[in-house]
């Protein structure tokens, strides 16, 4: 993954400061099933966002989300059990939030940030 793709990811989700997102919370010791390495493709529905862009996430046993690639951007959210998530990804000032679910080795969810918004997807890679 590059640097550019990680600066139009997170300009595809926004094009200007979206606030923090609220998470549902899972309790320390509850595992939710869905750790691991996922693999996420964004995809701009609306506004002058670049197209699609697919990074890296990993998924701990608690449901915390942080970034799985090399490239330098910030990724925070939640995992709940039941499978519903919320995510907030920011890059060089400008962030974008997300919401959706999984359900065993897949997910799919809506995102938005400034102008722009689209759907995700999500697909367990270990």
């Amino acid at each position: 993954m590059t640097t550019a793709f990680v600066r139009c990811a997170v300009a595809a989700l926004a094009a200007g400061s979206i606030g923090a997102v609220l998470a549902t919370p899972v309790p320390a010791d509850a595992r939710t099933g869905f750790d691991g390495v996922w693999s996420v493709v964004v995809v701009t529905e609306q506004g002058d966002c670049d197209r699609a862009y697919r990074y890296p996430i990993r998924i701990n046993d608690d449901g915390s989300l942080i970034n799985a690639g090399s490239t330098s951007f910030d990724i925070s959210g939640k995992v709940a059990r039941d499978g519903k998530l919320v995510v907030r990804l920011s890059y060089a000032g400008k962030s974008a939030t997300g919401q959706g679910r999984l359900s065993g080795e897949a997910g799919t969810g809506k995102w938005s940030g400034g102008a722009c918004a689209g759907t995700w997807t999500a697909e367990r890679r270990g």
